[in-house]
């Protein structure tokens, strides 16, 4: 008997330990946080101040630099990294980035490629990185499964749900790819949330 109490409480164990998205380290109240993408990161469909970075700023008490860049696929964010993180020095990047890739059918193991080298650029230069998931253009949305294979390969932290269920809400879209003011609210009330259980805040 002792023995099966054994056995299903390292079972437990297991699967509590599978589930806990890998700690971040504690972000002080000086700490720069950089949001990196594309036009979700800048926050297109909403007005000045209302995207999810600048939310994320009033919440977490952090400064985070916006630097996303409208229409931008992958290849060109990796170009563009180095330059940013320099200047930026920032010690955690959210990386949400891929979406163009994916409308414009764009070869998604070089997606994860560009992908992956930026986690490592970051990491490289000091900093943490979170992992926001993007949408796969399709008839029922869901992030597309990229970024949880990235995740758990790199060990980062993913968001993977809310994008995926604000683009699906008409109420909190302002076109048919981008949220509005209400949408953008909520991925920056999920990653605030990530990051709180992961330890950074």
């Amino acid at each position: 008997m002792p023995h099966r109490v054994l056995i299903l409480a390292l079972t437990v164990l297991l699967l509590v330990g599978c589930s806990r998205a890998p700690d971040l380290p504690r972000l002080p109240s000086d700490a720069v946080i950089l949001a990196f993408g594309d036009s979700l990161t800048r926050g297109t469909g909403a007005g000045d101040g209302e995207g999810f970075a600048e939310i994320l700023a009033l919440s977490s008490g952090r400064e985070v630099v916006n630097a996303g860049v409208p229409g931008e696929e992958s290849d060109a964010g990796l170009a563009r990294l180095p330059s940013v993180l320099d200047a930026v020095q920032p010690s955690l990047v959210i990386l949400g980035h891929g979406g163009n890739d994916m409308l414009r059918r764009r070869d998604l193991e070089l997606t994860k490629a560009n992908l992956r080298q930026m986690v490592l650029l970051a990491r490289d230069r000091g900093a943490s990185v979170v992992l926001l998931g993007i949408p796969k253009p399709a008839l029922l949305l869901g992030t597309h499964p990229l970024y949880r294979e990235l995740a758990d390969e790199l060990e980062v932290p993913l968001e993977d749900e809310v994008l995926a269920d604000v683009v699906a809400d008409r109420d909190l879209k302002a076109d048919q790819i981008h949220p509005n003011a209400a949408g953008y609210r909520q991925v920056a009330e999920a990653v605030h949330r990530l990051l709180t259980d992961a330890g950074a805040l």
